[in-house]
């Protein structure tokens, strides 16, 4: 079997493993904190036989065994249950408010490799100049505060004081497109809206900045240091003494060993963003699947609880095995060992 190929069928099985203990541990720790689902959601008003007909429907009255059990079975069949927040299938609900995180996500994902790894790379090419202290400042400005700090910044500055970008939501009213993958931006373009898709950029523009600049930091100074300590290697200095320019040393010797770490750092903070999105989210009013979240999480909607925790862990799974597969590819040594890392 080809070692590529091992190391993703390992990765799948033991992403199942992790995947089944998430659901388990995320069951039970729904059905355990205090307040009664059911209570709740029918409101202060309901009668005590009302309460328990929820319960009963919602298979409250079974043992927690028999409950997980039954949620299995249903989710062999694709089904989550009904959401107590928004009385639909929480399948439903995830198809509609997923892909307007994921939009948000993958835009901020963008802006960290094509923005903190060219950082890095110039600050360690031009280290303890006036470039490289510039770029450290801007870096460590971005791992020291949250996002939702700056999401905060970020609106007064571009949205109020300068009004160059929307303040919320994904598209102005006016410019809505029919829906047909979810994302705004493919789905302006397939609408044929140019204007459209400029509209929805600019809406996007500050929370994806805002989610992104904390990893485009880390990137960039991880990647700075990766290379500092690559430019020391023998090789460099062969290449050095071989009269090669420094842009290709930097490029073709310097900057591709420094990827494996960076690319590491820059995947757990891609997957991280699906669990930290939600205080973007609610700054710009964003409707996504984070903001999403914290609404059934206040009203202890369980199936809605579950289904986004189990959504939100697959996709952390999904990319960190599309990581190790990158890894495997730039490194050989990882790509041909004999057991998967």
């Amino acid at each position: 079997m080809p070692p590529l190929l091992r190391l993703i069928l390992w990765r799948l099985g033991t992403s199942l493993i992790v995947l089944i203990g998430v659901s388990m541990l995320i069951f039970a720790i729904a059905r355990v904190i205090p307040g009664d689902p059911a209570r709740i959601a029918l409101g202060a008003n309901a009668t005590a036989e009302q309460v328990e007909a929820l319960r009963a429907r919602l298979n409250l009255d079974e043992p927690i065994v028999v409950q997980y059990g039954i949620f299995l079975r249903d989710l062999a069949r694709g089904d989550l249950g009904v959401s107590l927040y928004t009385n639909r299938p929480v399948t439903a609900d995830i198809a509609q408010f997923l892909p307007a995180t994921m939009e948000l996500i993958v835009v901020a994902g963008l802006m960290m490799v094509l923005i903190g790894l060219p950082l890095g790379a110039l600050a360690a090419r031009y280290r303890n100049s006036w470039v490289d202290s510039t770029i450290r400042v801007i870096s460590l400005l971005g791992v020291s505060a949250p996002s939702f700090v700056w999401a905060v910044i970020l609106m007064l500055l571009f949205a109020y004081f300068l009004p160059i970008f929307p303040i919320a939501g994904r598209i102005s009213e006016a410019m809505a497109v029919p829906r047909v993958t979810g994302f705004m931006l493919i789905d302006t373009l397939l609408a044929g809206r140019f204007d459209a898709f400029r509209n929805a950029a600019a809406h996007l523009a500050l929370p994806a900045f805002a989610l992104a600049l904390s990893g485009i930091g880390q990137a960039a100074r991880l990647t700075r240091a990766n290379m500092i300590e690559t430019y020391d290697k023998p090789y460099i200095e062969m290449a050095q003494s071989y009269g090669f320019s420094e842009r290709k040393i930097a490029r073709s010797y310097a900057f591709r060993p420094s990827l494996i770490p960076s690319l590491t750092i820059i995947g757990l903070d891609f997957a991280a963003m699906l669990g930290n999105a939600f205080l973007v989210e609610a700054v710009f009013a964003w409707p996504g699947l984070s903001r999403y979240g914290v609404e059934v999480i206040l009203r202890k909607d369980l199936n809605g609880i579950v289904g986004t925790v189990l959504v939100i862990s697959a996709l952390f799974l999904i990319v960190n095995m599309i990581i190790d597969i990158l890894l495997a590819y730039i490194n050989p040594r990882i790509r041909h060992s004999t057991r998967p890392s």
